[in-house]
């Protein structure tokens, strides 16, 4: 595994920034669609990522010997793993995605037989 820094993971987030910009500048949705699909995969997407990393910080800060055992710390960490699973049902949007190929793939092209005579 390579090393993870508090930059590599905002390069991530910035480049999902980037996504965002770009989206927002209406393009293709065929294309916009083809970006989004990475982060919305039921299984590697975006929300189950996120999700997993929240269970995994709630169990190492948990886990810690340094963390104290108070009824605070056991708040913050139930915080994250409802968080966690606040993420995870998210995962359904992966069908919207599934959804919204099948209205483009249905949707005759205007250049290609689609459009008027000239």
């Amino acid at each position: 595994m390579s090393v993870l820094t508090p930059d590599t993971i905002r390069t991530a987030t910035e480049t999902l920034s980037d996504l965002t910009d770009y989206l927002r500048e209406n393009p293709d949705p065929v294309e916009a669609l083809a970006l989004a699909e990475p982060l919305l995969d039921e299984y590697t997407g975006v929300p189950v990522q996120l999700a997993d990393a929240l269970r995994a910080l709630a169990r190492a800060v948990q886990d810690h010997s340094d963390t104290p055992r108070t009824a605070q710390v056991d708040l913050l960490i139930s915080e994250l793993r409802t968080a966690a699973w606040e993420q995870t049902d998210q995962y359904t949007l992966h069908y919207v995605l599934d959804d919204l190929r099948d209205l483009y793939a249905k949707t005759p092209s205007p250049t290609l037989g689609g459009g008027r005579c000239r």
